[in-house]
């Protein structure tokens, strides 16, 4: 069961309402005497709109030639509202599109033509506390609608360093999080920044905050005020299980004997993407012996990665080239001395060969010292928020169904 309070009034809101305003709820930019409210239908250029509605074609002319600057005008997504004000003649006094749920494209007649620009839209944010319940996946448990999808999303990338959203997850794990709920004329419309969040994974509890530093540049970081992004990746891919783990004497499939295999592998469907774990440079990109395809990264420090049996090697990935963390280098193979589809992952430092799924990775950066103080009080806010699901009384309540999915405001 879910629901959603309101501190002031509730507003219902489900995955089957427009994410955007209805043509009539884009505010007029002057009293015009005659108004044309629509949304763009399948195979609609900005000429067929025009003649759709009996405008007068040199109208269209101007009014595209003040879009050429500020918005390709065939770019007009379907479903998209927009508005015509028409003076007493029947001439374009004013064009607004909805180009996105950030933006409309403005357009005006003045004394010397048309001219346009793209306006920002203002919206009023409240925080929501959103929580669900892992069955099957994260996706499952906060909805697979746009904007719950991307809520999922955002959420795996903060914990991308700490939880292997494949493998890591168990039936009954908890999550919450203090998202921006962002509202225009008193409808939801979407959401914006997550702004703190717990993920309770195998008995073990994450926590986040989305906290500026000095520089302006926001992260997230924990309760100690260290950065939770950390050098390495949990993971390099999506994969389906570990065929083979780290080990001295694991005895190889196709060779028949027992050797060291200094590192893990991921199965995984051929073609599957394999990302760099961390920042780096690439000392090696090509065909060698058992391994097949490999890439092989230098990252800070004295520490490598390697990624073998690819089917193929990225365009842009060549020795001496600079990767950054999460870039697709490869894709899963069998290349080399392989049985079948799957990365063979290996960590290094100094030197020496690590396992990856027991190695303690260098962390990132963390609060400055004379912000700390400052992170402290917004952590402290934001549990309050996390623990009470949101601030203000509430004076009314809807409830809805949603796989586990609750939200509050």
């Amino acid at each position: 069961m879910a629901g959603i309070l309101a501190a002031a009034a509730a507003v219902f809101w489900s995955s089957e309402d427009a994410q955007y305003p209805e043509p009539a709820d884009i505010p007029p930019v002057e009293s015009g005497l005659r108004t044309i409210c629509d949304t763009v239908e399948k195979g609609e250029t900005l000429l067929k709109i025009f003649s759709k509605h009996d405008l007068h074609m040199n109208e269209f002319i101007q009014v595209r030639n003040a879009t050429h600057e500020i918005f390709p005008v065939r770019k007009l997504q379907i479903g998209q509202p927009y508005r015509f004000e028409l003076d007493g003649e029947g001439k374009v006094s004013s064009f607004r599109y909805w180009i996105n749920d950030d933006s409309i494209l403005d357009i005006r007649r003045g004394e010397e033509g048309f001219c346009g620009r793209k306006e920002s839209i203002s919206y009023e944010k409240h925080t929501l506390v959103l929580e669900g319940t892992i069955e099957d996946t994260l996706i499952s448990s906060v909805g697979d609608d746009g904007e719950h999808l991307s809520l999922a999303l955002d959420l795996s990338d903060i914990y991308a360093w700490d939880i292997d959203f494949t493998s890591d997850l168990q039936k009954g794990d908890t999550w919450r999080v203090a998202a921006e709920g962002m509202y225009l004329d008193g409808k939801f419309r979407k959401y914006g920044n997550i702004l703190a969040a717990e993920f309770r994974n195998r008995g073990k509890v994450f926590r986040a905050y989305r906290y500026e530093n000095k520089e302006g540049k926001s992260g997230y970081y924990d309760e100690e005020g260290n950065s939770v992004k950390k050098m390495f990746l949990k993971a390099p891919l999506s994969f389906r299980r570990i065929s083979s783990y780290y080990s001295s004497r694991r005895f190889h499939p196709i060779l028949k004997i027992r050797r060291p295999h200094r590192g893990i592998d991921y199965a995984a469907p051929k073609g599957t993407p394999v990302s760099a774990v961390g920042d780096g440079f690439v000392l090696f990109a090509g065909r060698r012996g058992q391994y097949g395809n490999l890439v092989i990264i230098s990252h800070p420090n004295s520490w490598k990665t390697c990624y073998g049996h690819l089917s193929g090697i990225s365009r842009f990935v060549r020795k001496g080239k600079p990767v950054v963390q999460g870039q697709v280098i490869g894709r899963v193979g069998s290349t080399g001395l392989a049985t079948g589809p799957h990365l063979h992952f290996e960590v290094r430092h100094g030197g020496k060969s690590i396992d990856p799924l027991s190695a303690a990775f260098p962390a990132g950066g963390v609060i400055q010292k004379s912000r700390i103080r400052d992170f402290r009080a917004f952590r402290d806010r934001m549990d309050r928020t996390l623990a009470s699901g949101g601030s203000g009384a509430a004076t009314a309540a809807l409830r809805k169904e949603n796989n586990g999915f609750a939200a509050r405001l």
